[in-house]
Order: structure tokens, then C-alpha cells, then sequence
């Protein structure tokens, strides 16, 4: 250990300004002193757990800003929405704007609540792709504008204030768990899991599971902790479904939400498709009666 801290000290004393401020202020000057600068983790276990949960919530964050990219994908590539429940996006997305508000209101650390932020960003874009795909685009706008509406009631203290936002954070709790059931009632409904990425589903899982601990030890709330462990547990069942799915045959519901396009005259001209006359006068040309004298 000695060797490799008097090979480490030269650099970690010499870390730029920036890098070194950044290490301040996520771990603190006592932990950044014992782990960068002295480097002597065993003596502060404590440091040591605050530096992994850091680490996991800077990691989350990362991997949510391309978490759902994967699902939105799949939905523009098929037009369809088949497999995605519009009602679980309603609720996660109600359940990260209550969580988003409190935990800003409350100015608990960005490392453990940054991915709320950037996954409600995506859902709020799915769940618009699935009420178009659906055959309900007048919906989107109701959609996009009454998400606008309660996060700006949950911004301002003179609207909902501290009480009300802690038991709204309660309810998020239960609408975080609520949002995976009609996923999964989807998913076994439909005997497959239709457009539903699996990237999306790993991720929250094992997101979820970070959460857990990152939570034990920066955030001293039983809310948000009680919270992770329920969404933990229905993460895992959705991703039991993935896996059980996974080499399944398409969905036994697949309803065609693709829009019909009409035939052009483009097309008739270039021979892809006969005009509506060419069927006709094909049909009536095979059917007409010859008018060629027998015998």
C-alpha cells in the first residue's frame, strides 16, 4: 500500500483546479483528504461508501440520459405502439415530477436524484409517440401541457407547500409501483412484450437496485428509500418477463396503427400499384362476353 501511495500522491496533490473542487464538493473535505490526497481508505470506511454511492449516482445518471433511447427508437422504426402502456408512462411520469420537486425543494444531493430529471424528459416524449401511434394525437398536446401545469404548481411553496409536498411524495411512491402494473398486465396479456426494450427494463433494474443503496447512505428520507425497494421489486418482474418473452412469437394482440397511405398517381405511373379504373377494366375485361361470331 505504501508503494502505490507514494507512486499516486504526486499526481493526486497536483490534480487541477477544477477536478479538485469537483472532488471537494462531492465527498466533502475530510473524505476527499483521506481518499485523494492521503490515500488511506481503510482508515474511514464511512468515505469509502460515500465515494462507491457517489460513484453509482454519477454512473445512474450517465446511463439515464440514454436509457430510453432504445424504446423511443423502437416505436418510430415500427409505428406502432404494441406492448407499451400508455397508463404506466402517465404514472411514472406523475411519480418523477412529484420526486423531482421534492427532492429540489428539499436540496437534497443532484447525484441522487439527477436521472428523474432526464428519464421524465423521455417518458414525456414515449408516452406522446404511443398516444400517436394509438390513434389519439389530440391527446398530446393535454398530455405535455397538464405535465407543464403540475410542475408548476409543485415549484412554488405558496401553492403546495412543504406538508402537502411530503405527502405528495408519499403518493409518488405508490404511483412509481402502480406505473409498472399495467406494463406488466400488458406484457401478459398481450403473451409477449411487443415494442417494450429490454435495454429500458435491464436498466431500471439494476438502476433501481443502485438507488437502494445510494439512498441508505446520502439521503436520511424512509419515503424515497421505501420507494426504490417497491419499484426494485416490480423491475424485476418486468425483467423476468423480458427474459421468459424473450424468444416468444409477436404479441397475440398486434393492432395496425400504421397509417394508410394513399396511392398516387406517382405510383400507379411507375407500376407499383393499378389505379382503382385498371382493376375495374381488368376485372370487366375478363368477365365481358366475346363478341366474335361462332361457327
Amino acid at each position: 500500500m505504501e508503494a502505490l501511495r507514494s507512486a499516486l500522491q504526486p499526481i493526486t496533490h497536483n490534480l487541477p483546479a477544477p477536478i479538485t473542487e469537483t472532488g471537494r464538493t462531492l465527498l466533502g473535505p475530510f473524505c476527499y483528504k483521506t481518499l485523494i490526497l492521503d490515500i488511506d481508505p481503510f482508515t474511514s470506511p464511512d468515505c469509502v461508501k460515500l465515494a462507491i454511492s457517489k460513484g453509482l449516482g454519477i454512473g445512474i445518471i450517465g446511463a439515464s440520459s440514454i436509457v430510453k433511447i432504445p424504446q423511443l427508437l423502437k416505436l418510430i422504426n415500427s409505428q406502432s405502439a404494441s406492448g407499451v402502456s400508455f397508463l404506466s408512462y402517465l404514472l411514472e411520469s406523475g411519480a418523477y415530477l412529484i420526486s423531482l420537486s421534492y427532492n429540489i425543494r428539499h436540496g437534497f444531493p443532484f447525484s441522487t436524484y439527477g436521472e428523474t430529471a432526464l428519464i421524465l424528459v423521455q417518458n414525456i416524449a414515449i408516452a406522446a409517440l404511443v398516444l400517436n401511434y394509438s390513434g389519439k394525437p389530440a391527446g398530446i398536446p393535454a398530455w405535455i401541457g397538464g405535465l407543464a401545469a403540475a410542475g408548476f404548481a409543485l415549484s412554488r411553496e405558496d401553492i403546495v407547500d412543504v406538508k402537502a409536498l411530503a405527502w405528495l411524495q408519499a403518493a409518488a411512491g405508490v404511483m412509481g409501483v402502480a406505473a409498472k402494473v399495467p406494463q406488466i398486465l400488458t406484457v401478459w396479456q398481450q403473451g409477449g412484450t411487443g415494442q417494450l426494450s429490454a435495454f429500458a427494463v435491464i436498466n431500471y433494474l439494476l438502476g433501481s437496485l443502485s438507488r437502494i443503496f445510494t439512498t441508505l447512505q446520502e439521503v436520511p428520507d424512509p419515503l424515497i428509500l421505501y420507494g426504490f425497494i417497491a419499484g426494485f421489486a416490480l423491475n424485476a418482474v418486468l425483467a423476468f418477463q423480458v427474459l421468459y418473452y424473450w424468444n416468444a412469437p409477436a404479441s397475440k394482440v398486434t393492432p395496425q396503427t400504421k397509417v394508410k397511405k394513399p396511392i398516387t398517381a406517382a405510383k400507379v405511373n411507375a407500376g407499383e400499384k393499378k389505379s382503382y379504373a385498371e382493376k375495374a377494366s381488368g376485372s370487366g375485361a375478363g368477365k365481358s362476353p366475346s363478341t366474335r361470331r361462332r361457327g
